[in-house]
């Protein structure tokens, strides 16, 4: 039997169907992690895109109850170079091909995964289908059935893929914070690195306003991953505006930067082939240090890599930079505590070299609070420290 992976500019590949059988569309996208190939199927992030694996063999260790991001498969379509005959793993549940089935996730085998990647780091992601299974209609027609499926540009996706309901995610251990979390598209590994360091997580609907956010009485709000163009995500951004007028400590991951950036007036612009694997090197600024991040992402802030820049809500400064392309991938405000990276500190499939970023934002809660005492105890008359404000305690960890 045979398939065929069309690209928007004309470019055809050929080879045999993998997953379930049928077509599909999406954006054409690669992933360079070498593992991690059942957290980047489940990711809400790839919600739309057809992702095709740079790693030769994919699927030797099958498929888990236990690794999933999500409840379900979110990727357009899946190609690969060589599936693997056998799964080989004592956590394994089923074949990959099995589960690409089950979800119904139209997939290809091709033998030249590298000749696409370079085609895609030179001609950017594109529009693509895969097609399999029976009598395939001519090229020519499959092409321009490619060119009427809607592009990447201006699509706002993150209320197809969020939560419909509040849900929350215990603390493990001793509950020390409240955290509400709005979902872009979250992956259930965030909310539980928050719930390890004693936060209770209330995971958000997209469509929630600042109102809903606030009564919460949260110590800090949490904006996650997820699909789509930031330009075109108008509600996030107003509740996240109302946040930051409030005070309440911050913290934003990939699409959450992006909103982050929008908030504080900031343009964003899409990346010609995007960032998407386990293995990109980001420094921070402020110490230099360079960690190696994983990241999935096709747009990013538009923001001055030097010096600091003016906002609605005081100075800002890009924090971090990724060392490939010099896009922007952190920002904070040097006077409130709220700050956001591109990448994904969380990475259930590696590195971990970011996880203290979690730490961070603890500390930013702890300190808030214990400013906010000391400022409500100076109000009574008993304060030793008058003009401490949570905004300059957020200037010293932000």
């Amino acid at each position: 039997m045979t398939a065929v992976l069309v690209l928007e500019d004309g470019r055809v590949f050929h080879g045999t169907p993998y997953g379930a059988e049928g077509e599909t569309f999406g954006e054409m996208v690669f992933n360079t992690g070498m593992t991690g190939y059942q957290e980047t199927l489940t990711d809400p992030s790839y919600h739309r895109q057809i992702v095709a694996m740079t790693a030769p063999h994919i699927g030797n260790t099958g498929v888990n109850d236990e690794d999933p991001e999500s409840s379900r498969v979110w990727v357009a379509g899946y190609v690969v170079r060589e599936p693997a005959r056998v799964a080989s793993s004592w956590r394994a549940r089923r074949s990959l091909d099995e589960y690409l089935r089950d979800q119904g996730v139209v997939g290809i085998a091709i033998p030249g995964t590298r000749a696409l990647t370079r085609h895609l780091r030179e001609r950017g992601a594109m529009r693509a289908g895969v097609f399999s299974g029976g009598a395939l209609a001519p090229v020519e027609e499959l092409l321009e059935r490619v060119r009427r499926s809607p592009a990447m540009e201006g699509a706002d996706l993150a209320g197809e893929v969020s939560t419909p309901q509040p849900y929350v995610v215990p603390a493990i251990g001793e509950k020390k914070y409240t955290v509400a979390a709005v979902d872009l598209g979250i992956k259930a590994m965030t909310p539980h690195r928050m719930a390890e360091r004693g936060c209770e997580v209330h995971v958000l609907p997209a469509s929630s306003t600042a109102a809903d956010i606030l009564a919460l009485d949260p110590d800090g709000v949490f904006f996650s991953n997820g699909p789509g163009d930031p330009a075109a995500s108008s509600g996030p951004v107003e509740a996240l505006r109302g946040v930051l007028d409030a005070g309440v400590p911050f913290f934003g991951i990939c699409f959450g930067n992006q909103i982050f950036g929008r908030a504080l007036g900031l343009g964003t612009y899409k990346l010609r082939y995007g960032h998407r694997g386990v293995n990109q090197p980001v420094q921070d600024r402020g110490t230099g240090r360079v960690e190696i991040s994983a990241h999935n992402h096709g747009f990013a802030v538009q923001a001055p890599l030097e010096g600091a820049f003016d906002t609605p809500y005081g100075p800002a400064e890009v924090s971090h930079v990724n060392l490939n392309d010099g896009c922007v991938e952190g920002l904070r405000l040097l006077d409130r505590p709220a700050f956001s990276v591109q990448y994904h500190p969380e990475a259930a499939a590696g590195p971990h070299d970011s996880a203290g970023l979690f730490d961070h934002f603890c500390a930013l809660m702890e300190r808030t609070r214990a400013t906010a005492g000391a400022v409500s105890t100076t109000d009574s008359g008993a304060g030793d420290e008058p003009g401490t404000t949570a905004s300059t305690e957020g200037s010293k960890g932000a």
